[in-house]
């Protein structure tokens, strides 16, 4: 027996959740899942787009207990709040430039930050007192410690912007009286694709759209059952003469738990499903760009990739 248009545009548009399975996962129908094409935008977002990050340490005294190697690591992975779209890449030195400009850049493509901090004793501590915190003076390295120094016309030309680290209280290392730290880093462009430490994206996923709809109405005790098997704005009650009712209200909000399948007066009552084609994104910044500069910027690089591959389709000498 054929199935019914309503049956072949829920198979094409919809993915149905059951008890113990998920129903029309594999269709190639329009319009179809396509993943694939997600997927290549949010290894854009990792890959492509650039950030400042520290490229070279040079440790010229680390009395701590961290071994510098560690402690070079620790600072490469801190993230650098400077727009990487005022910068230029750094270009690879040739023998002929002299080993100076190799190490230290020039202020077009390269940001100098030092950290140089000595712990001592509280001269005003009480003589009973055993917390850290009270005995000595900065004892506890933060990045709000690490401080930029301009190079070149960087003071005027950067003057509005705080460029050093995203985040102020990033611990980097515990000292005790008579240690120190002095440190230069030099900070440059790069991608994701490179290093992680480039990457500006902390975590992105997609997910498809949940779907809720009620087969029948809910009230009563059974409309309040309904509302706690799912997150918290998902369902709301009306009232409707007098009786409690239930409705979907944000289906968007619901993390397709399943939980109502669990109940056997509820489960026949409502289909859960997931909208196809309708993709909701999350992009969580490492906050040296906001989200949306960060999707913009992804964008642009997916389109310029596609242009190259049109353009390479329109040669036929390539």
């Amino acid at each position: 027996m054929a199935a019914s248009m309503e049956n072949v545009e829920e198979i094409r548009n919809r993915i149905i959740l059951g008890e113990f399975d998920i129903k029309n996962v594999h269709t190639t129908d329009y319009p179809g899942n396509y993943p694939g094409y997600d997927d290549t935008w949010d290894l854009e977002k990792f890959k492509k787009v650039p950030t400042m990050a520290i490229e070279k340490v040079f440790i010229y005294n680390n009395t701590s207990i961290v071994q510098d190697e560690v402690l070079a690591h620790r600072l490469g992975l801190i993230p650098i709040k400077a727009d990487p779209r005022l910068f230029e890449y750094r270009n690879t030195v040739t023998g002929e430039a002299p080993a100076a400009e190799e190490e230290e850049g020039s202020e077009i493509d390269t940001i100098q930050l030092q950290l140089k901090i000595k712990c001592s004793r509280n001269p005003r501590a009480s003589k009973d007192s055993a917390d850290p915190r009270e005995l000595y003076l900065n004892h506890m390295v933060y990045s709000r410690d690490i401080k930029w120094v301009p190079i070149g016309n960087q003071a005027d030309v950067f003057a509005e912007l705080a460029i050093g680290p995203v985040h102020d209280d990033i611990l980097i290392a515990q000292l005790r009286p008579g240690q120190e730290l002095d440190i230069v880093m030099y900070c440059v462009k790069g991608v994701g694709k490179d290093h992680a430490k480039f990457s500006p994206v902390a975590t992105a996923s997609y997910r498809l759209l949940p779907e809720i709809v009620l087969l029948e109405p809910v009230e009563g005790e059974k409309a309040e059952r309904l509302k706690r098997c799912f997150s918290r704005g998902v369902i709301d009650l009306e009232d409707v003469k007098g009786t409690k009712a239930a409705k979907v209200v944000n289906s968007r909000l619901d993390t397709c738990s399943r939980e109502v399948l669990r109940h056997d007066d509820l489960k026949n009552v409502v289909k859960l499903g997931r909208v196809r084609d309708h993709f909701i994104f999350t992009v969580e910044s490492t906050g040296i760009l906001p989200p949306d500069v960060l999707v913009t910027e992804a964008i642009k690089l997916l389109m310029a990739k596609c242009q190259r591959f049109i353009n390479e389709l329109g040669n036929p000498h390539s």
